[in-house]
């Protein structure tokens, strides 16, 4: 104990100039919108390089869980692209009224038009080519559990086609939006963090509400804005709206759990499962969604935006 207190009476001058100079440097960043959004850019594309280059050696060591894990989503996707031969049965061709120049009033058979290839997105069929919501694939480096405020890293970002204020969907279905993006990297807002709301419906009536996360428990989120005079039913299926033109409509969220009737509000208290598991997130898609800002700007003319004419 003598010695330390030695060494720190030695190099007191250094030490409370370090400490100075660091309480100089938080108060300039802190204080100056142009220098915070620089150091944090900087911070964000740095700290990127360093948990891009962990998780590939913790992937490394890891590969045959991983592979297994992948094995198995894709047998069950698989399944659900191919149902059995007696489900969802489409024919080879579909009859056609007779000709006019018929006299025998001969019914004629035709093939359908040829459909596009379809991705199954967060139990969603979405087309391959899809213009309007093209996927853009990312792995998942970092991620947050334990905040009221939960972030996740990928390792994509504008040099991909990665922007600010995008969805973000996993096999199972919605993650979160993008919040900051640098030229490899972007930083999710989850959809466990307090400020992300997402438009959704319920599948069964078509009846709208919001999604959003309580912060207590990382496999349920509140389902918002749903009057009591609404029938509900537990198992009931929650997807995505499209109101907000982030994501396509009808992108499962998750299922109700458990809803009640409190005496003190007009709406339920509904919780929901969500079917993204946090805790194992790896491999999701970056939804980009190109009519959002004629969307946007269309709806900010006539009133129908917030103020600032952004959509949350």
């Amino acid at each position: 104990m003598r010695n330390l207190f030695l060494f720190l009476f030695r190099f007191r001058g250094v030490l409370v100039f370090s400490l100075l100079e660091v309480a100089s440097l938080y108060l300039f960043v802190t204080n100056n919108s142009y220098q915070r959004a620089a150091f944090f850019n900087s911070a964000n594309s740095y700290a990127g390089v360093v948990l891009e280059r962990r998780t590939q050696i913790t992937d490394y060591f890891h590969l045959a869980d991983l592979n297994k894990q992948l094995a198995a989503e894709n047998a069950a996707l698989r399944q659900q692209l191919y149902p059995p031969d007696t489900m969802r049965r489409e024919a080879d061709s579909v009859a056609v009224p007779p000709a006019r120049t018929d006299s025998l009033r001969r019914v004629r058979y035709q093939r359908p038009a040829a459909k596009p290839d379809t991705l199954l997105i967060g139990l969603q069929r979405l087309p391959a080519r899809d213009p309007s919501y093209p996927l853009i694939p990312a792995r998942v480096i970092n991620n947050r559990l334990s905040n009221v405020d939960n972030f996740f890293t990928l390792n994509v970002g504008t040099a991909n086609g990665v922007q600010r204020g995008l969805g973000v969907v996993a096999a199972n279905g919605v993650a979160g939006r993008v919040q900051a993006v640098t030229e490899h990297y972007a930083t999710v807002a989850s959809l466990l963090h307090s400020k992300t709301t997402i438009a959704s419906k319920i599948k069964r009536d078509g009846t709208f509400g919001t999604i959003k996360w309580l912060g207590d428990d990382p496999t349920h989120a509140l389902l918002d804005n749903v009057l009591r005079e609404t029938k509900l039913v537990r198992g009931d299926t929650v997807v995505t709206s499209g109101y907000n033109a982030v994501f396509p409509e009808g992108i499962f969220i998750g299922t109700i759990d458990s809803f009640v009737k409190e005496p003190d509000k007009n709406f339920w208290t509904i919780r929901v499962r969500l079917g993204v598991n946090f805790a194992n997130l790896q491999y999701v898609y970056v939804v980009t969604s190109r009519p959002k800002a004629e969307r946007d700007t269309v709806e900010a003319r006539a009133g129908m935006l917030p103020e600032g004419g952004k959509r949350k």
